[in-house]
């Protein structure tokens, strides 16, 4: 179980800085779905029971949502709005993945030194978890394309879920129902936006949206 998990960690690492350095959309979109299907099948790989009720739920309802169903509708929203690549974002994609090369160093520094009550699976649940919550953060802040910050707002979600399983032990499942609600809520609102602003403008550039006057 703690190879797997180890496995299913670093991928996670490692796919956070495929976001900072891909400009293609639709390769993030599937590079978010496979992050989604492999973060489901940690609460089996974890302190919580194998197999138990919460356990299976919280998997599937992970795989669903995260692999499966927000993916689609991002690309159906990619598709629509005809937008293909992020084009001159704010921070460069070189220096994105040296900022996040240091996002990663910062993570590990304190994930290491967080005491946690209970014995982990593997020590780079917290380290990961956080790392990702960060690479969330930094592309919402570094991209130009609404879409491209939707995928930023999905990547931060999953580091807050994998930090969720990690440190909420005795009602995990309630927890992430929680997050699950809010990431849903969130992402429709999103879809609406991206949808409405493509109609009227033609394009989803915020950098352009901020310059309009009335």
């Amino acid at each position: 179980m703690k190879t797997i998990a180890d496995i299913v960690l670093m991928f996670l690492i490692l796919s956070n800085l495929a976001f900072l350095g891909i400009s293609r959309l639709k390769t993030c979109i599937r590079i978010l779905a496979l992050q989604g299907l492999s973060l489901g099948i940690l609460p089996f790989l974890i302190h919580i029971p194998a197999f138990s009720y919460d356990s299976v739920l919280l998997a599937v309802g992970s795989i669903l949502l995260r692999g499966l169903i927000f993916p689609y509708y991002l690309e159906k929203a990619m598709r629509k709005a005809d937008v293909r690549h992020e084009v001159e974002p704010f921070i460069g994609y070189s220096f994105s993945i040296l900022f996040g090369m240091g996002l990663l160093f910062i993570s590990a520094w304190l994930g290491f030194r967080l005491q946690i009550p209970y014995l982990l699976t593997s020590r780079l649940l917290v380290p990961s978890s956080l790392f990702t919550i960060m690479t969330g953060l930094f592309i919402l802040i570094s991209r130009r394309k609404a879409l491209s910050q939707v995928i930023g707002y999905l990547v931060m979600e999953n580091g807050i879920y994998t930090l969720g399983i990690t440190l909420v032990h005795e009602q995990p499942f309630i927890i992430e129902l929680g997050i699950l609600l809010d990431i849903f809520a969130g992402v429709f609102i999103m879809g609406i936006m991206i949808f409405h602003i493509s109609r009227a403008f033609d394009h989803i550039d915020i950098d352009k949206l901020s310059s309009l006057k009335e």
